[in-house]
């Protein structure tokens, strides 16, 4: 038999993605929320960092742009979400931006 006519399912980066995520999800429980959000987020913005630079696999799952910019906005929005957490001052900071 020929595989010519089929094409095979590239998983690409996504395990990687999958481990990193799960590290993250096991720090939240274990370890600190603050870390487990911010090792999280870092994860989601390394998929973004790889389906821009094509490495897409089953991260495709809109358009390139689409899906880099989700990604990249998740991700960014969890790590400063963590960071936030605990620091008093730095999150009276981005509230005084929104107050204007």
């Amino acid at each position: 038999m020929s595989d010519q006519g089929t094409e095979r399912e590239s998983w690409g980066p996504y395990p990687l993605i999958l481990a990193g995520a799960a590290v993250g999800v096991v720090a939240i429980f274990f370890v600190d929320p603050r870390w487990g959000g911010f090792a999280l987020g870092a994860v989601v913005m390394v998929a973004a960092a790889l389906r821009f630079a094509g490495y897409g696999g089953q991260l495709s799952v809109r358009s390139k742009r689409t899906d880099v910019t989700t990604l990249a906005v998740f991700g960014f929005v969890l790590v400063l979400t963590s960071l936030l957490l605990d620091d008093n001052e730095l999150k009276a900071f981005i509230l005084s931006l929104f107050a204007r």
